[in-house]
């Protein structure tokens, strides 16, 4: 299974650096106020890439901690919830002879 694993990563690999050979040519990015940059477009579509990567990070974060501050007060009122809820011991009704 490992060895499917790696050929896949390897695959991907040798794929995406192909891609980025194909697409070195310089492109222009035109921002505002005149303001103009020449990048080769695989960098320009790795920023982007990655500035998505980070938004969507910033986006989880909230129900992230949100999350963990819940699971922190469940497990601190764990034990005083397990003692109200213990069986409390019956003795088994007395059989008639």
């Amino acid at each position: 299974m490992r060895i499917v694993t790696w050929t896949i990563r390897l695959a991907a690999f040798l794929l995406l650096l192909a891609f980025a050979a194909k697409n070195a040519d310089p492109v222009t990015l035109r921002l505002f106020f005149d303001l103009t940059w020449q990048l080769p477009l695989v960098v320009l579509l790795l920023a982007f890439f990655a500035a998505g990567v980070l938004l969507g990070l910033a986006a989880m974060l909230g129900a992230l901690l949100r999350q963990r501050r819940e699971l922190g007060r469940l497990r601190r009122e764990a034990p005083a919830a397990a003692a109200v809820a213990a069986p409390v011991p019956t003795q088994p009704p007395a059989a008639e002879s």
